[in-house]
């Protein structure tokens, strides 16, 4: 059908222009790094985000972040233990010399620049200050560090970095009021958040359901060629295959190609990341989440309501649609307008899932890799293209490319849409858990892959590959949390865990087995031609007889 066509068009185009962003956990990141300037005595403190909740005349107010610096006591980490103490600002501004105003246990704000962070520490300490605000100069916050040759560095009060922003607030506030107070404390994160085992079992879901889904698709395709060889022995050769309608299978080539064109689009989305530019990613993921609702819906819907499932009719532009079709549509559509219009409230993941694992699915039934080659090119690429884009890319470009994208750091929004995200329920700091759809869709290809190999094969679960297959995927992924709470919340690549578990084990156990140059090159197993039965068992037959 027309309209079938069209939405595998829209589909290809969302996985060609949306895929492959990070595993990763936006809540407040800091953005710098200092590795020439490691831990020494005075100076070893990690380096942790703070909270710096304002009261404003008694009345509590504004909260902000900042993050600690390396010299300096320890921040506490339970906001009982923290004291509520009075805010006062330097004179002279950048504490460069002894402030002039008499203090008595104030946390003291001061502008950076003109001297070293640790001199303002030192000067706040002697005037009396308990413990010191630096005000950054730049809207981003930056690690303060103590230079290899300093030596003044018993600093016995915090030192903590606000941005730009919050430090203009907290001027006005003293401005405005004779009184404001601020309670310093650093909550400590969860190593684990409920959010991660929800994504974790969303990620691992959503290719349980596609894989079955393609793998019935196949063995259905399988049942239609059986009986076309019976219907037509001598119009159809031995080495006829059908295909299902409307899949795409990926080529060697277009697999290298996937990679070079999503390198190219991840650098346009990060020079022309805009407020505009995102609101344009929004379409084109409506566009998809439409098509990738309306396809699992009909599809699932088909089964109890067969009758208008395959009654058609003309629509202009689309061809022959089902009245099925007809019916969801406007469900599908409107869902994802009421998503795009409140895509900023809090509630809004849940929409944004809704469609992203709709369009996934989707793609991993239209999308197919036709043997193991593919599959190991395709994810080899992508195993390299991750790894770069995320650490390798911050030596040429000062950042990581594929992190700043994700969460949207210059878009000054939440990060693009394309991505499956949960709050982090437990997490003090808020923010979400999520994975980029590349780290479903790619395994899920292969994973998917070695399903309808099984099914055509007729193995069951545990002599087949999709078991292990969706094994070594859920426990790459799970390695890829656990290395994104070792690294404090910065986002990780997750195909660099995913990649060399699942494909490493499917080409073992091919080669263990003894199915690997089958898996290799046909990637789908011997299968004898019923005709060719048939002419046999017609000429014993005959022979019997005579």
């Amino acid at each position: 059908m027309e309209f079938q066509r069209l939405g595998s068009i829209l589909s290809l185009a969302a996985v060609v222009s949306l895929l492959c962003w990070p595993s990763t956990v936006i809540a407040g990141d800091i953005v710098h790094d200092d590795d020439v300037a490691p831990k020494k005595p005075g100076c070893e403190n990690d380096f942790v985000l703070v909270k710096v909740q304002t009261w404003v005349g008694g009345v509590e107010s504004s909260e902000f972040v900042g993050v600690g610096a390396r010299f300096g006591v320890p921040i506490v980490s339970k906001e009982k233990n923290a004291n509520q103490t009075r805010l006062a600002l330097s004179d002279p501004r950048d504490c460069c010399s002894m402030p002039k105003n008499k203090l008595t246990n104030e946390v003291i704000m001061v502008h950076r620049g003109k001297c070293k962070f640790t001199v303002k520490a030192n000067y706040a300490e002697a005037a009396g200050a308990s413990a010191v605000l630096i005000i950054n100069n730049e809207k981003e916050l930056y690690k303060m560090v103590c230079d290899p040759d300093e030596t003044e560095l018993d600093i016995q009060i915090p030192a903590v970095m606000l941005p730009q922003e919050a430090g203009a607030s907290l001027e006005k506030m003293l401005m405005n009021s004779s009184s404001v107070s601020v309670q310093l404390y650093s909550p400590r994160r969860p190593l684990v958040d409920i959010a991660e085992v929800f994504l974790w079992l969303m990620a691992v879901g959503t290719i349980l359901c596609a894989s079955y889904w393609s793998a019935w698709t196949a063995r259905e395709a399988a049942i239609e060629q059986d009986k076309l060889l019976k219907d037509a022995a001598d119009e159809i050769s031995d080495d006829g295959v059908v295909r299902p309608s409307g899949v795409v299978e990926i080529s060697t080539i277009s697999a290298v190609l996937f990679v070079v064109v999503a390198s190219c689009f991840l650098i346009i989305l990060y020079k022309l990341m805009s407020s505009w530019f995102l609101d344009l990613l929004v379409v084109l993921f409506c566009i998809g989440g439409v098509e990738g609702l309306q396809t699992c819906l009909v599809a699932l819907l088909s089964r109890w309501l067969r009758g208008t499932a395959e009654s058609y009719i003309k629509v202009p532009l689309f061809g022959a649609v089902s009245y099925l079709t007809l019916a969801v549509a406007p469900f599908c559509i409107v869902s994802a307008v009421v998503w795009a219009v409140y895509r900023n409230h809090s509630f809004a993941w849940i929409g944004q899932d809704v469609l992203g694992i709709a369009l996934i699915i989707t793609v991993l039934q239209i999308v197919r890799i036709p043997n193991l080659k593919v599959g190991t090119v395709l994810l080899g690429c992508a195993f390299f293209y991750d790894i770069f884009w995320v650490f390798v890319s911050k030596k040429m470009f000062h950042e990581s490319v594929m992190i700043v994208v994700a969460r949207g750091d210059k878009s000054g929004e939440d990060g693009i849409p394309m991505l499956l995200k949960i709050p982090r329920l437990f997490d003090p700091w808020g923010g979400y858990s999520i994975i980029g759809f590349g780290d479903i869709l790619l395994p899920g290809l292969l994973i998917a892959f070695s399903l309808r190999y099984d099914w055509l094969a007729n193995k069951n679960l545990r002599a087949g590959y999709f078991l292990w297959a969706m094994f070594a995927y859920g426990l790459g992924l799970l390695i890829t949390y656990v290395a994104l709470n070792l690294m404090d919340g910065h986002g990780q690549p997750a195909l660099l865990y995913i990649v060399p578990f699942t494909l490493g084990t499917l080409l073992l156990l091919g080669k263990k087995r003894g199915d690997l140059k089958t898996l290799w090159t046909k990637g789908e197993p011997q299968r004898p031609c019923p005709h060719v039965r048939l002419h046999s068992s017609s000429s014993s037959k005959f022979e019997d007889e005579k």
